[in-house]
């Protein structure tokens, strides 16, 4: 069995969607749950594309635990990191569409978003075995959110730079998940002096840097490999071992937006474990690389759910191939 090159390290959950798009929350009148939660959605979508990948997050011991444990574990992620809490619950979260399938999220129904089995993941539980063996850590901040699971992602970065992985930051800022957002920038902040790469959406850059601009950013973290801007239907930025550019998007039908930031990411580290870090400093290698990504992302807006949206590498490429007339 081959070494698993990727860590996504976080929270694994069900994405209940709206059933009717366009409709405030007091008029939803079904909810139907898909599984999700960003680092879980990112390996997944790696395993799709063929790179190996584990997960490492903590869910209850109960039924929507089991089911999504299931799930990573047909598609092909190590599990062997998950966790289980025996009285938390699997954490689920209520998400609202516009007519244009954009997300915004409703809350955690009656419960508090500090009850759920993953703020309890322990730090003294992580699997070094796959430590020893990957390439990447690729997490997220929600987890910084709780201290058990802060305590937890201080133990990753410490195994990842004492394996010398490369460490790659999505921001996915969700104020829902934070019992005092007011904190969350400084906490932020501080996460991303030990990275490598940075993944931000426009907002969330305008947010911790007062700009999208990713080379200003990079060069605002002195010792970042490279940092990526994503802006939905705008396109993303991007500046990759002084190799920087901005692509458009590709022109599809948006379902919904849920995980297609997951699924860029994932799409970015599929192939720079494929060409290798050096091959960023190429400046065509690179927009190649970015141009995948976004294919990826773009793939997974076109239907609903984000780990069922998610496409094989061979859909990515015939994808690539049927807009290969567009100017990237």
């Amino acid at each position: 069995m081959s070494h698993t090159r990727v860590i996504c390290f976080g929270e694994v959950l069900f994405d209940c969607l709206a059933d009717r798009s366009g409709r405030p929350l007091e008029q939803v009148e079904s909810w139907t749950p898909y599984p999700g939660g960003a680092p879980a959605n990112v390996a997944s979508a790696l395993v799709k594309l063929g790179t190996s990948a584990g997960f490492i997050g903590c869910v209850g011991e109960d039924e929507p635990g089991n089911a999504l444990v299931e799930v990573l574990d047909t598609v092909g992620v190590d599990v062997t990191g998950i966790q289980r809490h025996p009285s938390a619950p699997t954490r689920q979260v209520y998400v609202l569409r516009s007519l244009e399938g954009d997300r915004s999220f409703a809350g955690f129904g009656e419960r508090d978003t500090t009850e759920f089995a993953d703020t309890r993941l322990q730090a003294s539980n992580l699997p070094v075995r796959l430590f020893s063996e990957a390439d990447f850590l690729v997490l997220g901040t929600l987890e910084l959110a709780y201290p058990q699971s802060r305590e937890a992602i201080a133990r990753a970065l410490h195994l990842a730079d004492e394996y010398y992985l490369k460490i790659l930051v999505d921001v996915n800022w969700r104020s829902v998940f934070w019992p005092y957002p007011e904190l969350a920038s400084h906490v932020i902040h501080d996460l991303m002096k030990r990275v490598d790469f940075i993944k931000l959406s426009s907002e969330e850059a305008e947010w911790l840097f007062d700009t999208t601009d990713p080379c200003a950013i990079a060069h605002k973290l002195n010792d970042c490999e490279g940092v990526l801007v994503t802006a939905g239907e705008h396109g993303c930025a991007y500046y990759l071992s002084e190799s920087e550019g901005k692509l458009p998007a590709f022109p599809v039908d948006i379902v919904d937006t849920t995980g297609a930031g997951d699924s860029f990411v994932a799409g970015f580290v599929h192939q720079v474990c494929q060409y290798g870090i050096r091959a960023l400093s190429d400046r065509d290698t690179a927009k190649r690389i970015v141009t995948y990504a976004s294919a990826v992302g773009a793939m997974t807006a076109m239907k609903p759910g984000a780990i069922a949206a998610q496409p094989t590498a061979a859909q990515v490429e015939y994808f690539l191939r049927s807009h290969q007339n567009l100017s990237f």
